[in-house]
């Protein structure tokens, strides 16, 4: 008994299930407080997506809500917070600017359906070819991506707003060593909040990023006809919306994953994350994905765990903007500043950039996480970034790769024979014709394939090529020692590919 204890102790504050979150009072405060903060970063950052897509910052906000709710019970990575997002309202932009709301809306509610579409057909599962640098490159991207989004309300601000700043990062650090039962976020924005509403300091609020809405979403039905004419409006923006959306949940879910220590269904993620997008349109929101500062917040600041901060932090947000309108309206921007910046420092992946892990890291390594975290900080774009991330890795590895194939050469008087040795797939088996003395052989010509593998039909050409470079001399090959599947590949193309 004494041993399993601590375990389950262990296990029990990583991964609470909902149930043990409601009847535990200490562990439902905190995911109580977690959803607040959350809330309170949400504002701001709704209103400026708002902006970005070109519409009305009261259709953010209620699609931050919407999402946050729904992805609370649909979702599978808890404690993942989904809202609008800047990456989403890129994309969809040009189809408000061109087109109106109304497409627009559609525009979300098809990008919802094929997220569904994809998920249930395992799209998450390719999550598995994204290699750690470009997860690592993603995370860092993120990070001066969040940075880079406050410098505006840092630049050309009155002088106070820098003091204030630093007050809140100072609570932030130091108010943990007090007590960590209530955020330290939550107290930051408390007394900055405080202080300008006592001494009348003009700084930049929250009310001066936009109007807040003053009543509940309703059902909003897009009046678009139905037709392949605005199937083709809409569908290559929904699918691009789908892939950038899906992409940024599924890796902020294993950011999280790794941050807690714990497992997420990302299959259920993937079609929960289209199914919020659809009732995010239907209540005329912008729609959007998970988003990796908020959920930072949640996860690592705050520490929640579960569904129930999900959940509140959507419910707190409408209850903020319609009910507290005014409240909410005083929030001076230079608290969440304050609070953003310490998400920067926490998301950052510090020990990537070190002199020490970049003397020890492959080039190849280090030359990817760049390679991604310049690609989305020049684009904007984290799905841009990670897809030419991916694709920098697999040419390096290629090349890599490329050179572990080896060809050695032994005679008699009655045949040569060669040992190939390694991988063969179209980088590895371009060179191969190139590593046989066609002229100086004699007549008898062995290829020992025991030590590689056959992988692709580039190879079973580069050995037909072979092959028919002998027959020419009047000599003959035979292959020896090809396992199973290579047999069966070489079987079913030899010849067959054209060529010599």
């Amino acid at each position: 008994m004494a041993t399993t204890a601590p375990v389950a102790r262990e296990r029990y504050r990583d991964d609470p299930s909902v149930v043990t979150v409601l009847r535990t009072p200490r562990l439902l405060t905190r995911e109580v407080l977690a959803g607040l903060v959350v809330a309170l970063a949400l504002i701001p950052e709704s209103i400026a997506f708002s902006v970005i897509a070109g519409v009305d910052p009261r259709v953010g906000l209620f699609s931050s809500f919407v999402m946050a709710v729904s992805i609370a019970f649909l979702g599978g990575r808890p404690a993942m917070i989904s809202a609008a997002t800047g990456a989403v309202a890129l994309v969809i932009a040009p189809i408000m600017r061109e087109h109106g709301f109304d497409y627009f809306i559609a525009t979300v509610i098809l990008a919802g359906i094929i997220q569904v579409l994809l998920g249930v057909a395992g799209v998450a599962k390719l999550m598995r070819f994204i290699p750690r640098s470009v997860m690592v490159g993603f995370v860092n991207a993120l990070a001066i991506l969040v940075l880079l989004a406050q410098l505006p309300h840092l630049i050309g601000v009155p002088w106070l707003v820098y003091p204030l700043v630093a007050v809140g990062l100072v609570i932030i650090v130091l108010w943990p060593r007090v007590t960590k039962a209530v955020p330290a976020p939550l107290i930051a924005i408390i007394a900055l909040t405080a202080a300008v509403a006592i001494f009348g300091w003009a700084v930049p609020t929250v009310g001066d990023q936009g109007e807040l809405p003053e009543s509940l979403p309703s059902l909003f039905v897009p009046d678009v006809p139905l037709t392949l004419e605005t199937l083709g409006i809409i569908g290559p923006t929904a699918f691009a919306m789908a892939l950038v959306g899906l992409m940024e949940s599924l890796l902020t879910a294993k950011l999280v994953d790794d941050v807690t220590d714990t497992r997420s269904d990302k299959t259920r993620e993937s079609w929960g994350q289209g199914v919020a997008n659809v009732l995010s349109g239907l209540f005329g929101g912008m729609g959007g994905c998970a988003m990796i500062g908020q959920t930072m917040i949640n996860v690592k600041v705050s520490g929640a765990r579960s569904r129930v901060s999900t959940f509140l932090a959507g419910v707190f947000l409408l209850v903020l903007v319609v009910s507290l309108g005014d409240v909410v309206a005083m929030i001076p921007m230079a608290a969440l500043v304050a609070v953003m910046i310490m998400v920067v420092w926490a998301t950052f992946d510090w020990h990537s950039v070190r002199p020490s892990t970049l003397r020890r890291m492959p080039l190849s390594e280090t030359l990817v996480m760049v390679t991604t975290v310049a690609v989305v900080v020049v684009t904007e774009n984290l799905a841009i970034g990670v897809i030419v991330g991916v694709i920098v890795a697999m040419v390096l590895f290629a090349r890599r790769v490329a050179h572990f194939a080896t060809v050695t050469r032994t005679t008699t008087d009655a045949s040569a024979h060669y040992t190939v040795e390694g991988e063969l797939f179209w980088a590895s088996s371009n060179d191969l014709t190139t590593q046989f003395s066609y002229v100086d052989d004699p007549e008898r010509v062995v290829i020992d394939l025991s030590r590689s593998h056959i992988w692709d039909a580039s190879t079973v050409a580069a050995l037909d090529a072979i092959e028919t470079k002998y027959a020419r001399l009047g000599k003959t090959v035979e292959l020896q020692g090809l396992n199973a599947a290579s047999t069966q590949m070489h079987g079913r193309m030899t010849g067959r590919l054209g060529g010599e």
